[in-house]
């Protein structure tokens, strides 16, 4: 996808790029052809066995030992060295530790709720497949992202208790009441929504703090088993891969009761700036998109990056196209950022077209460098 297409509530359209060069697109993937991949590629590692329909019972990281049910199967102990648990934000692994009081977790649930919809290929003709559309309405929004079949998979993101909110939609007339009101088009162009609405799931949103992601140097957590986040960002898997080669790279060093600590050490700064990253990113999705000034500062960062190659990135540019950037480093730069922009945007009205307002720009850089370069 290239960018985002903002629906406003007058039936008006405007596109907003997510980078500045042609190669800053955004891509996506089946999760169900990911891990058909994955498991083919795991499978043909020697000293693998892939073991299904097997669910984790308990885990004794004193005794090392993993108790585990096959099918329905009576249980059995199975003795590890070491044992990471990668097994999701519901993870049986961490949920076992925390019951013996070795790690600590709660969810900040978010009071926002969804369901999704499918938008038919006939239908998803009239929107462009080449980008995420966002009908934002501020305190909740429509989202729809393109299928492979052409269709489009709608996600409506609202507050479970409010008007509007998910618990005013309790009949099919007040769902067609609520979509004419706020998504005229996509009540026309999906005529059994409010069929789809009675069907699908009301799935819950919300972001995992986990104290201690590792017991005894012989266990450890990663990816949303350790630091589960709201999906704004589009990075829960690909923090879930920075973890894997971090631990990688750790493990293949040292042994494991020094890898685990240093992993969590060195990881979760960068696990909790996306966590609060991603939280941003619903509030600018929903409302944010809908203030003037937003793409104003869009198109200011883009010409701070054309002006300035290597002293500037937009912070989205940095999360989604510049992997080498931490996620900690990509929050710290975006506050700086944010003010660097306001100031040019309210002394030279966000256009670097003049001398006067490269200077000034270069100026206001300069005053960061010392502090971190934006590079």
């Amino acid at each position: 996808m290239r960018g985002r297409v903002v629906h406003d509530e007058h039936a008006g359209c405007s596109f907003l790029p997510y980078g500045s060069k042609p190669d800053e697109v955004i891509w996506s993937i089946s999760r169900e052809l990911l891990n058909r991949l994955l498991l083919d590629r795991v499978s043909e590692q020697p000293g693998i066995e892939l073991q299904f329909q097997s669910r984790c019972l308990d885990v004794e990281p004193r005794r090392r030992c993993l108790q585990l049910q096959v099918r329905s199967d009576a249980p059995r102990e199975e003795p590890f060295e070491l044992l990471l648990g990668a097994d999701g934000a519901g993870s049986a692994v961490r949920a076992a530790l925390a019951r013996r009081g070795r790690v600590c977790a709660h969810v900040d649930t978010l009071a926002h709720d969804y369901k999704e919809l499918t938008i038919g290929v006939e239908a998803a003709r009239a929107l462009s497949g080449e980008s995420l559309h966002i009908w934002p309405r501020g305190g909740f929004m429509l989202i729809a992202l393109p299928n492979a079949d052409g269709s489009f998979t709608a996600t409506l993101f609202l507050p479970r208790s409010g008007n509007p909110g998910f618990d005013r939609l309790g009949d099919a007339a007040a769902v067609r009441a609520f979509f004419r009101q706020y998504f005229p088009d996509i009540a026309a162009a999906v005529p059994d929504h409010a069929q789809q609405f009675a069907l699908h799931p009301q799935g819950r949103l919300g972001t995992l703090h986990c104290a201690g992601w590792q017991v005894d140097g012989c266990v450890g957590l990663l990816g949303d088993a350790a630091h589960a986040i709201v999906p704004f960002h589009g990075q829960g898997l690909n923090a879930g891969f920075e973890d894997c080669v971090l631990l990688d790279r750790l493990l293949a060093s040292e042994p494991a009761a020094v890898a685990l600590p240093r992993f969590e050490h060195e990881r979760r700064p960068d696990a909790e700036a996306i966590a609060t990253m991603a939280l941003e990113n619903y509030q600018e999705m929903r409302e944010g998109v809908r203030d003037p000034r937003f793409g104003q500062r869009q198109a200011l960062a883009a010409d701070l990056e054309r002006h300035f190659p290597g002293r500037f990135i937009p912070r989205y540019s940095m999360v989604m196209f510049h992997p080498e950037i931490p996620y900690r480093q990509a929050l710290e730069r975006g506050a700086r950022q944010r003010v660097l922009l306001d100031a040019l945007l309210e002394q030279v009205g966000g256009q670097l077209d003049s001398p006067a307002s490269l200077s000034l720009a270069r100026a206001l850089l300069d005053e960061q460098a010392p502090k971190a370069a934006d590079a």
